[in-house]
């Protein structure tokens, strides 16, 4: 990882009459952004200068299906070329179909000059849709700052029809300007402050900050206010004679004191659960920070390579976590609650890639997984992520895993009241993930946008932002739902709190369908499965974190009630 980071810093530097290296990455549909295949699975022809140094792709690279091979052109720094024909096309009749396909479906292609991204459509076809024409001229410019490139613009030119059995001959100029801009800000000008930065962003920001300080004060007063007259109400209880109390009418919380501490049901999966959660929350935290720090969206794949290290090195959160709360509820099977608690999230997330991977590789796609990157992320779970867990739980178990609850758990469960319908487990989990959804579903929509379209996600404060609200906003409103619970004398609390918050998962996903289908004009079975696939992951992924978000609140205000009143 250290390395990672100074590579990120060592940019090539050049001298004059250098190689520099046009890498040639991708091409596929404009309108499904995941769908590439190689460049020369198209039938372009290559340069033919051939000596050229390997290109050795990162984790990052591998799984995101970069596919960087050499263009064969032979540019130099500062060196001008004039138009020069590179290679010509024999066009038989499918090699012109094929091209004729990819101009259909509006294919594009992307290629690499010094990390810097530069983007090219195939052809165009005629306003009756019977003529193709394909783009045979690319005009480089490139601009350099001292010894340094700090900008690539590409003009596609030459249109030239595709008749079958004829030779079509493709050709390239490179230009060199100065330029005043710094190497810091080359990525600049692929960044969009207009749509990231736009007055909606802000507003739905402080939106949810109004909503943040709305739910607090709610919760601050409701909770103070009840809990004082609750309170009041069992103190003076106790002033009564056995013959009083025995007539009175006693309700409430209070009266599940001897069940509200009792281990949920499904000790072992409720834990690996809170331990996954945790280690998700503190990965989130990480990488933002990270991100805000240094500005990954400049490498390819750094985004992804970064979250992967950082949550094998965060795998002691989800132990400690984990199996503590195991440990409290008196769970014996310990290794495994700490196996399946290390590979819920990994088997989850490599389930889903394998399923799609066999998508890719009938698609012949460059997203297809590659064996080699399979056994690395293989190793990792094994070799890194159980280790780490192990140590963490051990930690966990031995530090906090002594059950110190405020309240005595009584032999025999008590027997739960009839309620009201609208204060179910079931009512109040569906309705709990309204809130939280509410706060961060404008984000959603720029996090989509970034991931599924052509933006660059540069603005991770308000990504900060928008996870410390949805993290307030889940724990007021888990705390409000367990109250009402408790105080209809159910005990049940545990999973509630928990699948209160996660459901905001649910309210995700829903949005997600929104999104395809009226926000992208993504088509085919490959984009499809990879798009739905991978919004179920997300969803999953962060309905865990909230859920876990939201038990560890509402356990701290358990806790804290059941302290502060007195129990025979």
């Amino acid at each position: 990882f250290f390395f990672f980071f100074i590579f990120l810093v060592s940019h090539l530097q050049y001298t004059d009459k250098e190689e520099v290296v046009l890498w040639m990455n991708t091409v596929g549909p404009y309108h499904n952004r995941q769908e590439t295949y190689k460049y020369f699975s198209l039938p372009f022809c290559a340069g033919s200068k051939k000596t050229i140094s390997h290109y050795h792709e990162t984790l990052g690279e591998a799984l995101q299906g970069v596919e960087l091979e050499f263009s064969g052109l032979d540019i130099k720094f500062k060196e001008e070329v004039m138009q020069t024909t590179y290679c010509e096309i024999e066009l038989d009749k499918a090699k012109r179909d094929a091209f004729v396909y990819a101009i259909k479906n509006h294919y594009w292609y992307q290629m690499y000059i010094d990390d810097l991204p530069i983007w090219g459509i195939v052809g165009e076809a005629d306003e009756n849709g019977e003529d193709h024409y394909l783009w045979t001229y690319k005009k480089l410019e490139i601009g350099f700052n001292g010894n340094r490139i700090v900008d690539v613009n590409l003009t596609s030119e030459g249109k030239v029809k595709l008749v079958p059995n004829t030779r079509i001959a493709m050709s390239y100029s490179v230009k060199w300007k100065k330029s005043d801009v710094k190497f810091e800000d080359r990525f600049d000008k692929y960044l969009d402050p207009s749509f990231f930065q736009h007055r909606i962003h802000w507003f739905s920001i402080f939106n949810s900050f109004m909503m943040v300080i709305f739910l607090v004060g709610l919760v601050s007063m409701i909770l103070m206010r009840t809990l004082r007259k609750d309170y009041a109400r069992y103190s003076k209880e106790e002033e009564m004679d056995d013959m009083d109390r025995d007539l009175g009418d006693e309700y409430g919380w209070k009266q599940v004191h001897g069940d509200v501490f009792r281990p949920s049901s499904h000790p072992l999966i409720f834990s690996s659960l809170i331990g996954s959660g945790c280690q998700i929350f503190s990965v989130s935290l990480i990488v933002i920070i990270v991100a805000i720090v240094e500005d990954l969206y400049t490498e390819r794949g750094s985004m992804l390579s970064t979250a992967i290290f950082v949550y094998a090195a965060t795998s002691p959160v989800n132990g400690y976590f984990g199996g503590s709360l195991y440990a409290k509820q008196g769970g014996r099977r310990w290794i495994k609650q700490m196996f399946i608690g290390a590979f819920m999230i990994p088997a989850m997330v490599c389930g889903t890639a394998f399923f799609i991977n066999f998508i890719a590789i009938y698609y012949h796609a460059s997203r297809a997984i590659p064996f080699g990157t399979m056994v690395a992320v293989c190793c990792i779970c094994f070799f890194v992520i159980l280790p780490l867990n192990l140590v963490g739980t051990i930690l966990g178990r031995n530090l906090s895993g002594q059950p110190n609850f405020p309240c005595r758990v009584n032999a025999v469960p008590r027997p739960i009241p009839e309620k009201k319908w609208f204060m179910e487990p079931a009512v109040i989990v569906c309705l709990g993930g309204i809130l939280p959804f509410g706060s961060i579903f404008i984000e959603m929509y720029f996090i989509f946008t970034s991931f599924w379209a052509y933006k660059i996600y540069y603005v991770y404060g308000f990504m900060m932002l928008v996870l410390v609200i949805l993290c307030i906003v889940t724990v007021c409103v888990t705390i409000v739902c367990t109250y009402f619970l408790l105080n209809a004398e159910d005990y049940r609390w545990q999973w509630t709190s928990f699948l209160s918050a996660a459901s905001t998962a649910v309210y995700v996903y829903m949005y997600s369908f929104y999104y395809y289908f009226f926000k992208t004009k993504m088509y085919g079975l490959f984009q499809t499965s990879f798009y739905f696939g991978y919004m179920a992951v997300f969803s999953t992924a962060l309905g865990i974190m909230c859920g876990a978000v939201g038990y560890m609140g509402t356990s701290a205000f358990v806790r804290k009630i059941y302290t502060n009143v007195k129990i025979d």
